[in-house]
């Protein structure tokens, strides 16, 4: 048993680069490979059915992950609603009087003073840009949510030829008792 955690741990890097190498990635996320031929599949990669269905979970969790980060960004891009920070910890919304001036938060300890028309300027592309992150982000996403599927009905495939590989093996063993 030990040995089969260590030959499925030193294959995986192995497994990952054939079974990558046919296809392409988007920004960072690995393309999933549908696979047609369980069996042509199983031996290019030179792997037993278990260690195969074990890199294919991994591979879905993984992607599971992924998705969990894409999804915290989308919600912060969708976050528009601006509010201030009384005190640490406490937000409030306010509505403020006409003036000639706004300060607004840069980030990394920065806050610069602009003029209302610079301060709107500046909002806009920030929020032009978030919109456009948002577009990305969402095309991600569905990249993402297709590479689980492939790679779920791939670990179904596997599964499925292996079932059907033991009942042959069974009916094989079967005739050869009965004779």
């Amino acid at each position: 048993m030990a040995s089969a955690s260590a030959e499925t741990a030193s294959s995986s890097s192995e497994i990952a680069t054939a079974a990558a190498s046919p296809t392409t990635e988007r920004r960072g996320i690995p393309a999933a490979q549908f696979v047609e031929d369980v069996q042509t599949f199983l031996s290019q990669l030179g792997l037993d059915v278990n260690s195969a269905l074990a890199f294919l979970q991994e591979r879905l969790q993984q992607y599971k992950l992924v998705e969990m980060k894409l999804l915290a960004q989308q919600r912060d891009l969708q976050a528009l609603t601006a509010d201030f920070e009384v005190s640490e910890g406490i937000f409030s919304r306010a509505r403020i009087e006409d003036t000639d001036s706004v300060c607004l938060w840069l980030g990394a300890n920065v806050m610069l003073e602009y003029s209302c028309d610079e301060a709107t300027v500046l909002l806009q592309k920030n929020l032009e840009n978030a919109k456009a992150s948002l577009e990305v982000l969402i095309a991600d996403l569905q990249f993402l949510r297709d590479q689980v599927t492939i790679t779920q009905v791939t670990v179904a495939r596997v599964y499925n030829w292996d079932v059907h590989q033991r009942r042959i093996r069974q009916a094989a063993a079967a005739a050869a008792n009965e004779s």
